[in-house]
């Protein structure tokens, strides 16, 4: 049991990917670069994709897709994660998924309920994803104190966390949170969608005392500052300082705030340095190289905290994110190479 090194916990979903969506953008309302949770008038989405497209099923969730790519940078039984399925056959797809790819997952099994689902809809290099929650979102606290789940967090280093959690899983999260800053483990959060800083703000002000590590890509980050009423939302540099100098419970370990920005740089800056920010530029792919973006901000936070739970530098864990994304990119869906390719 002791060798798992990161505990990962969000919705578990199964991705219903489908290209050529422009039809399905303007039918929907949807923006072509976004991730929703539907309202009433998406609900038809799902059936409309199976039946009218080809669909391409991927295990998906933001932090069930971050816990592979860790699980593809480490050794064998190093990354376990969690979530609320059905007993469907959603999420029979899923733990096959994830067995493929050495990511152990310790479920919490709601039974009649249905395993969550995400329509994603491709145009161009862009994605929108429309989720809709199912049984995610009936997760029970209580799983967490089940005797495998507490032995696994007894041993992992550091704790994982998706923002889209924070729509209805606060008492987990400040649980978690909680725990990891008490234990002088390593809690990390990534904002996931601009929709959480934007309507999530209060739940998420509340964990971030707590956190240690904050992902974002560039568009969460506005949102962030934005809601939080910084002069300067674009500038990636100053926003992440201001992420940063947050308070912060365990004042022993600095706060570190990554900021993604597609093909542009990353902004990753330092509580203990805050004025300090580095600038890691990305090696950008040739355009006919890319493929589809869906899950490249996860595949960049697995890489990143695979290489932190093995001990890399800063540097290297940007490095191992960056190739991560790249990789992902370069794919159908959140997905990566086989046979694998040494990462780290």
């Amino acid at each position: 049991m002791s060798s798992y090194s990161l505990f990962c916990i969000g919705n578990p979903l199964l991705d219903m990917q489908v290209t050529s969506g422009e039809e399905l953008l303007k039918k929907y309302e949807l923006k072509a670069n976004d991730a929703i949770l539907a309202e009433e008038k998406h609900a038809p989405i799902y059936e409309e994709v199976v039946k009218n497209y080809q669909v391409t099923y991927v295990a998906g969730g933001a932090s069930q897709n971050a816990a592979r790519g860790a699980a593809y940078v480490l050794p064998p039984h190093s990354v376990v994660y969690t979530g609320c399925v059905g007993d469907d056959e959603l999420a029979e797809q899923l733990k096959a998924a994830n067995k493929r790819e050495g990511l152990q997952d310790m479920y919490y099994v709601k039974k009649g309920e249905q395993t969550g689902a995400c329509a994603v809809v491709i145009t161009g290099h862009n994605r929108s994803l429309v989720t809709t929650l199912r049984a995610a979102e009936k997760f029970d606290k209580a799983h967490l104190s089940s005797p495998e789940i507490s032995a696994v967090l007894e041993s992992a280093k550091a704790y994982y966390m998706e923002g889209f959690f924070l729509t209805h899983g606060l008492e987990s999260a400040l649980e978690l949170s909680q725990k990891a800053s008490k234990d002088a483990k390593v809690f990390a959060i990534n904002l996931s969608a601009p929709f959480i800083p934007q309507f999530f703000g209060a739940q998420l002000q509340q964990i971030i005392p707590f956190t240690d590590i904050v992902i974002a890509n560039e568009s969460e980050a506005e949102a962030w500052a934005t809601a939080n009423g910084h002069a300067t939302p674009t500038d990636l540099a100053a926003v992440a300082k201001a992420i940063a100098i947050q308070p912060k419970s365990n004042a022993s370990r600095p706060r570190i705030v990554v900021l993604t920005h597609g093909a542009e740089s990353t902004v990753v800056v330092t509580s203990d340095a805050p004025d300090a920010p580095k600038i890691y530029s990305v090696h950008a792919l040739k355009y006919e190289d890319i493929i589809d973006t869906n899950g490249a901000g996860d595949a960049f936070a697995g890489g990143f905290l695979g290489a932190f739970v093995s001990g890399k530098s800063l540097d290297e864990c940007v490095e191992a994110g960056h190739k991560m994304g790249a990789m992902c990119v370069q794919q159908v869906g959140p997905q990566f190479k086989w046979p694998k390719i040494d990462i780290l």
